[in-house]
């Protein structure tokens, strides 16, 4: 007898389809797809600072494993919350597939051709502080909803800031203006990656997705959600990580291994801002563990460069 088909738990947008197809056609098996509401897809009226921040796109998908009505819960990475006390007791992270673009991408214009005083769309405060870092004259307008509604606002605004992963899965990166650079754009903790979960006693679920968990994927994204985590921000405040691979000069300073694959090491850049975008603080730092990585360039940014005070005069 054929086993039964992986439930696999997602929000219901198109983009979210996308994800939980692409784990489907990663895992090789039979699945049946369980659409799940959430409270960040219902309430596309209010910022997601006061509907709780981090979390309401999880919430319910995590829910319908615990509850087991599904086997697997695909999700964004960037919408997991990061503190470790926030993760739902009985479930865990099994993989982090192939990872997309990590860049923002400008849709309606370029940074450079904007005029003096164009609105730029976004419902994001670290892009919000960063594009006015880099361009003060600039004024923003909020900017919630699916991909596809987000889109649909340029020419009301003059451009609009999404996720260059989200273009190129719904095969729409030729509407992107321009990829901004993320060494001066620092992407958001998880960008690009997708997170699954499942419950930790359920074997099948656990062996599956660990076929298809990429090592330094997983690294990266553990690094910058402990870069988060050590900040203790949310989507409310202007913060950004983005880890890449660190070559090392010797065999010595060999050491990051997950899975059975031994890599290179990690680089971490991470940034704090003024909600403004009149103060930017980056700062990047390299090792070998992942966790202890995203603590140091959190801790070089809060007290090294001050980003603790200024977050501590925040309303």
């Amino acid at each position: 007898m054929s086993p039964a088909p992986l439930r696999i738990a997602t929000r219901g947008s198109e983009l979210a389809r996308w994800q939980a197809d692409r784990v489907a056609h990663l895992l090789d098996v039979d699945v049946d797809i369980i659409v799940v509401s959430t409270t960040g897809d219902r309430r596309t009226d209010l910022p997601l600072s006061e509907l709780g921040g981090r979390g309401v796109f999880v919430k319910e998908v995590q829910q319908a494993v615990i509850d087991g009505r599904a086997d697997l819960a695909v999700h964004s990475a960037k919408d997991l919350p990061s503190a470790p006390e926030l993760q739902p007791p009985g479930l865990v992270l099994g993989a982090f597939p192939e990872r997309g673009d990590v860049r923002d991408a400008l849709v309606g214009s370029t940074l450079d051709t904007l005029a003096p005083g164009a609105i730029v769309g976004t419902g994001s405060p670290r892009r919000l502080a960063q594009l006015a870092n880099a361009r003060p004259d600039l004024t923003f307008a909020g900017l919630r909803g699916n991909i596809a509604a987000r889109l649909a606002r340029v020419g009301a605004l003059d451009a609009v800031v999404v996720a260059n992963a989200a273009l190129e899965r719904l095969g729409r990166e030729d509407e992107a203006a321009e990829l901004l650079d993320p060494a001066q754009f620092v992407p958001q903790v998880g960008q690009g990656a997708l997170a699954v979960e499942c419950r930790k006693d359920d074997d099948r679920s656990v062996a599956a997705l660990a076929g298809i968990d990429d090592a330094f994927v997983r690294a990266a994204v553990e690094a910058e959600r402990a870069f988060l985590a050590s900040v203790g921000g949310g989507c409310d405040l202007p913060v950004g990580a983005h880890a890449t691979r660190n070559e090392c000069d010797s065999d010595s300073d060999r050491g990051l291994t997950l899975t059975g694959l031994t890599l290179t090491g990690l680089t971490l850049t991470g940034m704090l801002a003024s909600p403004d975008g009149r103060v930017v603080l980056r700062h990047t730092d390299a090792g070998t563990d992942p966790g202890a990585l995203g603590a140091a360039v959190a801790s070089a940014l809060l007290d090294g460069a001050g980003g603790r005070e200024m977050f501590s005069v925040l309303p």
